[in-house]
């Protein structure tokens, strides 16, 4: 047993710090949180000062049990969890279970912003106190969290149904996209006109100029009545160069990227979901298997709003521009980026740990999204430390007719960053970079090879994808950099918003919710008070006031909307949302309405007529009736057809006459029963608290996890089960006589 227990929350984690540490220390893994609010109750006692009940989360007892055996008699515990508000709970949280008793050992906090030795190293001979602060600012944000989801809910239960939520970040989020959605229906496009000239020097160099100004006014075209005659005069009229401005233009290098810029980058570049990147890069934070090496941490931790880059770390990074591309990409300064206000800068940007570790020294032992995302933090870093990028921008005015036309372009003089790194350019940018002109003089006549008048519309608004969605947040101060990847996924989880080609659309359900608690809940809804109530947590945390005075304040007004809600707001149960689609049973519309498994179709004549369809949605936001799948069995009492549907327990087969007709039959996976000799096939099943799982059709096993189509490595089974979420998940083989498991 060791003389010292170092206690994180993650079993890679722990694997990889294990090697940095002597023969003294053991290091144990919580696998994420070990106590929280029980989930069939409220948990907060608000007469109490929103006492919290804490509970030890189901499955964690043998945790528990293991770090409590494992700190018997030891001298210190140190806990090296997450350097975030969440970490800090858990530490405070294995503080109360380990720290308790006469002859307890003493409790350290320890805070790992890179996972490579000598940031362990460091950590270890620093060793802190669980900061109070924090973890009240946690608590405060859970209990607020956990006020508004359990007390709002019954209520949306009563009015609409059974099994609907309400969050008080995600409630904004989803806010945000149906007023987008309001926006892109109301949106009534404008005409507009463009005059473009295509134009050559004596010297037979093209170039492409816009009209800009008419006379002494700009250039207003709403129709082609103005356009067409004006266009039609300019080509016989003398075109000549009005005035040449030449100009050095710097770009400067982007900083290194914070949580939602990476997020928003990765979604541009990969398509990767919010949920994805945080997983990658949870991964390369907590170590990677570098062959020989072994496990070593890429990155600095990637929960951080903070662009603050250790000095050591800036000094490499200028050790290593300078080896590779010489003298001149090198400002003479370490470069700096001033953060947001809200920022929290005891914690690093994300960077690489140590930039010798190039994407091609790490590349052979990373998986391709791993490599992916690692070159893009570790270009991003290198080139923040890098010489502005200088382009010769060229602007001439030309003159025709008495109307003047704009031409554009610059050549790239000096890379510099962009040696590296090349960001999303903003639409000016992409005008200037890569065009470029023959070289005018003031007077210099022109020849006209080409003039069109362009017909235009306005656009509508774009609809958010994830990363302008992130971005909105960010800018709004909705949410902080470790909760935008779990507001995504919960609203999708929900079924409030749908992706379409990439895109957000609130589906029915959600524009219905966000209109109910817009009416009852104006305070919950609004986006100022969300983002005040943010302020007010990052103020807990540093100690500026009490997380009993931000719930006090909360509390008294959320009480009123409570009560007044629970009588006020709308009953929408028996309201259907009718279609223009026939039901193919009685003729009648069909009406979308809201079940366990999300919205469906189902006839208005409800109960009369109770055939049901699920649908989809084509790119334009309309409803798509699903086409039934043939499954090539038969109902062995009427002979028809089976067909797949929908229940409470998850997809089934069954008579097309269904109900009336009671056949079903499980829906079959296409996966064997892993276990040796069985040869049943599992078949997908939901629990009452709508969970899937797989059982087999015929022997007695069930599979919780979520399954991955990729064989075993050892038995060859062709595939795995994934147990857990996020930080704290796993991949084993079903196979029971195997026993194959990775972290």
């Amino acid at each position: 047993m060791g003389k010292y227990l170092l206690i994180v929350e993650s079993p890679s984690k722990a694997k990889t710090i294990k090697k940095y540490l002597g023969k003294d220390y053991e290091v144990k893994a919580t696998i994420g949180h070990i106590k929280d609010l029980p989930e069939d109750e409220l948990g907060v006692d608000v007469a109490a000062d929103f006492a919290l009940d804490y509970k030890t989360i189901k499955g964690k007892a043998k945790v528990v049990a293991e770090l409590k055996k494992a700190a018997a008699g030891t001298e210190i515990i140190y806990v090296g969890s997450d350097p975030d508000r969440e970490g800090e709970a858990i530490a405070w949280h294995v503080a109360e279970e380990l720290g308790k008793g006469k002859n307890a050992p003493e409790v350290k906090r320890v805070l790992f912003h890179e996972i490579t030795k000598t940031g362990i190293l460091r950590a270890m001979n620093e060793p802190g106190e669980l900061n109070v602060q924090k973890y009240e600012s946690q608590k405060a944000r859970r209990t607020l969290d956990r006020l508004v989801g359990y007390q709002i809910s019954p209520i949306l239960w009563k009015k609409v149904r059974r099994g609907l939520s309400a969050g008080r970040v995600q409630s904004v989020a989803v806010g945000f996209i149906v007023d987008r959605e309001n926006e892109v229906t109301a949106f009534v496009p404008r005409e507009f006109w463009t005059v473009k000239a295509q134009l050559a020097t004596a010297e037979k160099r093209d170039f492409e100029a816009s009209l800009v100004d008419i006379g002494d006014g700009k250039a207003d075209l709403p129709t082609g009545t103005e356009a067409l005659p004006l266009a039609e005069r300019l080509r016989n009229s003398p075109w000549k160069v009005e005035t040449v401005e030449q100009k050095a233009k710097r770009r400067s290098p982007q900083p290194p990227f914070i949580t939602s810029r990476l997020q928003q980058e990765a979604s541009r570049l990969y398509h990767f979901t919010a949920k994805r990147t945080m997983a990658l890069a949870q991964q390369l934070y907590e170590g990677v298997e570098l062959g020989p090496e072994g496990p070593v941490g890429l990155i600095t931790y990637m929960r951080t709003d903070s662009t603050r880059v250790a000095p050591e770390a800036a000094e490499e990074a200028r050790i290593f521009v300078t080896a590779r591309y010489g003298k001149e990409f090198l400002p003479g300064a370490p470069n700096e980026y001033r953060n947001r206000k809200s920022a929290q800068d005891a914690h690093e940007a994300i960077r690489p740990t140590s930039v010798m570790r190039t994407p091609e020294a790490v590349g052979s032992f990373l998986d391709p999204d791993q490599l992916r995302l690692y070159t893009l933090i570790w270009k991003r870093f290198v080139a923040s430390q890098m010489e502005a990028a200088v382009y010769d921008v060229t602007t001439a005015m030309i003159e025709a007719g008495g109307c003047r036309f704009r031409a554009s372009g610059s050549v790239q003089r000096f890379a510099g960053y962009r040696q590296v790194y090349q960001e999303q350019l903003g639409d000016d940018d992409k005008a200037e970079v890569g065009s470029d002109l023959p070289d005018l003089q003031a007077g210099q006549p022109l020849d006209l090879k080409d003039l069109q008048a362009i017909q235009n519309f306005t656009q509508p608004p774009p609809r958010y994808t994830e990363a302008s969605l992130i971005r909105v947040l960010e800018e709004k101060g909705i949410g902080r950099p470790s909760t935008y990847a779990s507001i995504i996924s919960t609203i999708q989880d929900r079924q409030y918003v749908l992706k379409v080609e990439g895109r957000f659309r609130p589906s029915e359900l959600g524009a219905l919710i966000t209109g109910l608690l817009r009416d009852s809940f104006p305070t919950i809804m609004d986006v100022e008070f969300t983002a005040r109530m943010e302020e007010n947590l990052d103020l807990v945390e540093e100690g500026k006031t009490s997380s009993l005075e931000v719930m006090r304040a909360f509390w008294e007004p959320f009480r009123l909307n409570l009560d007044s809600a629970s009588q006020t707001m709308k009953n929408l149960k028996a309201q259907p949302m009718l279609t223009e689609i026939p039901c193919s049973v009685c003729g009648k519309p069909m009406a979308i309405r809201f079940g366990r498994n999300g919205e469906f179709l189902a006839c208005s004549a409800f109960p009369e007529c109770r055939n049901t369809i699920n649908f989809s949605r084509d790119p334009q936001g309309n409803v798509v009736p699903e086409k039934r799948e043939e499954s090539g069995e038969h109902c062995p009492e009427h002979g028809k057809e089976l067909i797949r549907r929908n229940g409470r327990f998850g997809p089934f087969l069954a008579c097309p006459d269904y109900p009336a007709c009671k056949f079903t039959k499980p829906l079959p996976s296409g996966l064997v029963c892993p276990k040796v000799g069985c040869g049943g096939s599992l078949v997908e099943r939901k629990s009452k608290k709508g969970n899937s799982f797989h059982r087999c059709d015929k022997c007695e096993l069930v599979l919780f996890g979520r399954i991955k189509k990729e064989p075993c490595p050892t038995c060859g089974n062709p595939f795995l089960e994934e147990k857990g979420r996020g930080r704290t998940s796993t991949v084993a083989c079903p196979n029971p006589d195997c026993g194959w498991v990775r972290e």
